[in-house]
């Protein structure tokens, strides 16, 4: 492995992958911030909110830890030792995970918000924030059990090299395994995830199943078949549809260069276009939660007014 060609020299695709992570970031920092104000300072706090604030902050995580592994990989000259390598990727893979299970948790709350007052679901709607959290980290507790095979994997390599190793940064490398070990956790790996997807996917359909009904429902009783005005049904139906769809697409894609990286021995252009699409969707995500959900930009509003306040006051524009 020759770590000095393993990544294309265009720029472009450093200023794709730092444009990613640096959108990303601020997205994901208005979204959680959003949310947790939200959440504490309503009346009637809604246990989505918090959710949402879990999953904007996993993304959130991942991101930063994204960049710093993009610095090593295209700015340092492996300057990371063996801990640094160990903890910091280790930590990028788990955030991985751990935004699927938020993602996940997100569309089966939704589920239960949204189920009629017949539905056997009723039950899981009112459950508090302590319910939320727990079943949140009962998830992540069960993906990282799935994981923990990559710790003892995980390498500095800067001053090896190998065609035996799976580059990861210039100071980073993963070991390889045996067909009976790639094997195991593979198939681990692929019944974890798509227990989880199933879930969404699942989830998903269930919600606009019962939104498309009520939809049915409101235009028999008030005739409001020819309305241009959407209403929060419909908007609600949009969003989770192309959240939905957006992740499962990208996870494919995902899934399908990952495996051309593999089976061509970890060739740069598959290895950078990997590495942006698997971070699309936590960088592109938070906007659709913003510009969907008018409490936040109401949100943003008053806080933009406050911000600009305090600068007009304290240049002495004020009373």
């Amino acid at each position: 492995m020759n770590k000095v060609n393993i990544l294309p020299s265009d720029t472009n695709i450093k200023i794709t992958l730092f444009s990613e992570v640096s959108v990303g970031i601020s997205a994901n920092s208005v979204l959680f911030f959003a949310h947790l104000c939200m959440f504490f300072e309503e009346n009637r706090s809604k246990p989505i909110d918090l959710c949402i604030a879990f999953l904007s902050l996993t993304q959130l995580m991942l991101l930063v830890t994204m960049g710093l592994i993009a610095a090593d990989m295209f700015i340092s000259q492996g300057i990371w030792d063996f801990t640094t390598c160990r903890s910091l990727i280790y930590f990028h893979r788990l955030l991985r995970g751990f935004n699927l299970c938020a993602a996940c948790l997100l569309h089966i709350l939704w589920t239960f918000t949204l189920s009629p007052r017949s539905s056997c679901l009723t039950k899981f709607k009112h459950k508090s924030p302590h319910h939320i959290s727990g079943a949140f980290f009962s998830l992540c507790v069960l993906y990282m059990s799935f994981s923990s095979h990559l710790f003892v994997l995980i390498i500095a390599t800067s001053n090896l090299t190998s065609d035996h190793f799976m580059y990861v940064t210039q100071s980073c490398s993963v070991l390889p395994m045996s067909y009976s070990r790639t094997t195991m956790f593979s198939l681990l790996m692929v019944t974890r995830e798509a227990f989880l997807i199933s879930l969404m996917t699942l989830s998903s359909g269930y919600m606009v199943t019962l939104l498309w009904r009520h939809k049915k429902q409101v235009q028999h009783l008030h005739s409001t078949s020819l309305s241009s005005k959407s209403s929060p049904q419909q908007r609600a139906t949009r969003t989770i549809l192309l959240l939905m769809s957006f992740f499962v697409v990208l996870y494919i894609l995902d899934i399908v260069i990952f495996q051309s990286r593999t089976k061509f021995k970890d060739g740069s252009m598959f290895y950078s276009l990997h590495i942006i699409v698997s971070h699309s969707y936590a960088t592109i995500s938070p906007f659709v939660f913003i510009f969907s959900d008018k409490r936040i930009i109401k949100f943003l509003g008053s806080m933009s007014g406050r911000i600009i306040n305090i600068c007009l006051f304290s240049d002495g524009y004020g009373p």
